[in-house]
């Protein structure tokens, strides 16, 4: 299977791209800045229209796209990132047959004010409207190493004060970086009736966010815990957004608001695509994370044989295995 991950050098598409090669896809990185051998530059936002994408599907058996932002900058704006780009490649998937497997996020209501939540969704609603071999992927809050939202949590959840917002109850799922990245690559090589028009993937564990901090914690005395009236975050994330400071931003306060865990039916789907449980994300794994170097290369680019394989996803104990999906949901069923 050869395999385009867009972002591939970003937080989620590195890990994607090692799970990937690491079943013996021919792996290539979409990314602005190209300098090895499976790299191809491309500049996403700038490619909003299907013919943008009709040569560079062809070459490729599936799209993962990955790439996101976190608040618009130097001409990337979010509709262009999250819905022009996305739909472009979804519908030069369909036209060719190709499988497009696109990244977007747990939480999305159509009642939100940020433009992040609201490109996202309507991204997701114009890429269900495609049809064709695509499945939109919505992880619940990732840890890793190398995540600048999970490092800044894991730091905050050691000061002695854990500032929590007063409505932030919402329900938590948190996953690790890499089990969504083994998903992903599932998701690439499973048959093509097998895969679903959408899946949500999280931990089996639910916390708030308080509790979220505490469990991440790995020092010895507890933390206090304050909390913070909404209006007083609505202010602070308004103006992190102005100064581009921190991953608090008001579309993350407005996430916080709304259950960010998987529906009923996808509560057990990150077990389902890994083949196994979950990686526990906690204050053991925070602690080992703490102390890891930066993450290795996912490909050693400089050598062909590591991408001349045909990709075969190792099928899991079936035991240990949910069933497939019997049909794909609905493009109505996803635009709400």
């Amino acid at each position: 299977m050869k395999a385009l991950v867009l972002g591939g050098k970003g937080f989620i598409g590195r890990y994607v791209v090692r799970a990937l090669a690491s079943n013996g896809c021919e792996v290539y990185v979409g990314t602005r800045h190209a300098k090895a051998a499976n790299e191809y530059a491309l500049v996403l936002h700038r490619l909003t229209r299907k013919e943008h994408w009709t040569d560079v599907v062809s070459r490729y058996d599936v799209i993962v796209n990955c790439v996101g932002i976190l608040r618009e900058r130097w001409g990337e704006n979010y509709s262009d990132v999250y819905l022009n780009a996305p739909t472009a490649i979804a519908q030069a998937c369909a036209a060719q047959g190709k499988r497009f497997i696109h990244v977007t996020a747990l939480g999305l209501h159509a009642k939100a004010s940020s433009g992040f939540l609201t490109a996202k969704l309507a991204g997701e609603a114009a890429i269900a409207r495609t049809g064709g071999a695509s499945c939109i992927v919505r992880p619940s809050l990732l840890d890793g190493v190398d995540g600048f939202g999970s490092r800044w949590l894991r730091r905050v959840a050691q000061w002695p004060v854990h500032l929590v917002p007063v409505d932030a109850n919402s329900a938590l799922a948190p996953l690790d970086v890499g089990d969504l990245g083994e998903a992903i690559a599932a998701l690439c090589a499973c048959p093509r009736d097998a895969l679903p028009a959408s899946v949500e993937l999280g931990g089996e564990a639910r916390y708030t966010l308080g509790e979220y901090l505490k469990t991440l914690r790995t020092q010895p005395n507890a933390a206090l815990t304050l909390q913070v009236p909404s209006w007083l975050v609505r202010v602070a994330a308004h103006m992190l957004d102005v100064l581009h400071l921190t991953p608090l931003s008001w579309g993350h306060v407005e996430l916080m608001r709304k259950d960010n865990a998987p529906r009923a039916r996808d509560t057990f789907a990150l077990r389902h695509w890994l083949g196994r449980a979950p990686t526990h994300v906690g204050s053991a794994n925070a602690r080992a994370l703490a102390v890891a170097d930066q993450l290795k290369p996912a490909v050693d680019t400089g050598s062909a044989e590591n991408l001349q394989t045909r990709c075969q996803y190792p099928r899991a104990d079936p035991d240990r295995r949910l069933r497939p999906p019997a049909s794909r949901d609905s493009a109505s069923a996803e635009a709400g």
